[in-house]
């Protein structure tokens, strides 16, 4: 089964993006910063990653910064969803402007996790 890391310091963004996701048949887990979101990465190897930019504690660069030091963790794709405009230079496979529809959310997950209910990596 697919499996989608959410980090998010704002938490109703998190619930209702979980509840999305685990709609349409994703297995969800959810992190409020990027620390606990780094745990999360390397405990579960999640088959891709939604991230925010700006937290508290370690943020959305630091998280990357982090991922892209790690062999094993480097490859899973990472999709920033994020208030900010357009970031240039970070290590992301694709980018959503908050607010988002999350239509547009479920393609960017199926188009970089896979689809849901299946094994995205062997």
């Amino acid at each position: 089964m697919v499996t989608v890391l959410v980090v998010d310091d704002e938490r109703d963004i998190r619930e209702v993006v979980v509840e999305a996701l685990e709609a349409e048949g994703y297995a969800v887990l959810d992190a409020r910063d990027g620390a606990e979101g780094l745990r999360q990465l390397r405990a579960h190897h999640p088959d891709v990653v939604l991230l925010d930019l700006m937290m508290p504690g370690m943020n959305g660069w630091e998280f990357c910064a982090a991922r892209t030091r790690e062999p094993d963790l480097c490859a899973i794709p990472v999709i920033v969803i994020s208030a900010m405009e357009r970031v240039n230079g970070l290590d992301a496979q694709a980018f959503l402007q908050k607010p988002f529809e999350l239509d547009a959310l479920v393609s960017a997950v199926r188009r970089f996790g896979g689809e849901p209910g299946v094994a995205a990596r062997a």
